[in-house]
């Protein structure tokens, strides 16, 4: 199955290098660009990918804006693209529903990976945030405003939440299957059924949720 990806980014070279990076991998396809955040939801509606590539920075409608547009529409999964890992951009990308965020230093291989994960349903962060929303929730830093304040957790039952506290941890499917004895369909069955009950955007807020709850520590 081809993945179609629309690129969107305000520098026409930027975009020109992300388009033949992604038009050279197997099993990936450009169908479209967008230099700003209109343009972004506009040829998204048009176009449907499975993925959007979203710079953060762009004239008129941000990124974060477009992301959330994008998510709440369900028009495809974003994968969040910025030369900035500072906090604010993270956590307001991540609030707005994105799968993943990474920084346009990163290799065009782990482009590629992360192109095909956000695509089959799985969150990516880059190494340095990560690291960073450790930190946050560990207490050495100060906390993220939540993605999602004050869920509730007492309507999951016990396995998804075995699944949330997975999230948190930052496994993959193939990880939590490994980890929980199920198949990898189970585990995106209940992914989504967290998602649903917690009414989270993506996995990668289920995994900040969980972060908070302390359900990633055990």
């Amino acid at each position: 199955m081809t993945i179609d990806v629309l690129v969107a980014d305000d520098h026409s070279a930027v975009r020109a290098g992300l388009v033949l990076i992604l038009d050279n991998a197997k099993g990936i396809r450009v169908v479209g660009e967008a230099s700003n955040g209109t343009e972004a939801v506009a040829r998204a509606r048009e176009l449907r990918p499975d993925v959007t590539l979203m710079d953060v920075r762009m004239p008129g409608v941000d990124g974060i804006a477009a992301t959330r547009e994008l998510v709440s529409e369900r028009l495809g999964e974003v994968l969040v693209l910025t030369a900035f890992d500072l906090d604010e951009y993270v956590y307001a990308a991540l609030r707005a529903g994105a799968a993943g965020f990474l920084l346009k230093s990163v290799e065009a291989p782990r482009l590629v990976e992360a192109v095909r994960l956000v695509a089959s349903g799985e969150g990516v962060l880059a190494p340095q945030v990560t690291r960073k929303l450790i930190a946050a929730f560990a207490g050495s830093a100060q906390p993220p405003e939540p993605a999602q304040p004050g869920v509730p957790l007492d309507g999951l039952t016990d396995r998804e939440r075995d699944v949330l506290t997975c999230l948190g941890k930052g496994l993959s499917n193939a990880q939590i299957a490994s980890r929980l004895f199920i198949g990898e369909t189970t585990v995106k069955t209940h992914v989504s059924k967290v998602l649903a009950k917690l009414n989270l955007r993506s996995r990668v807020q289920a995994a900040i949720v969980a972060q908070e709850a302390g359900l990633a520590e055990r």
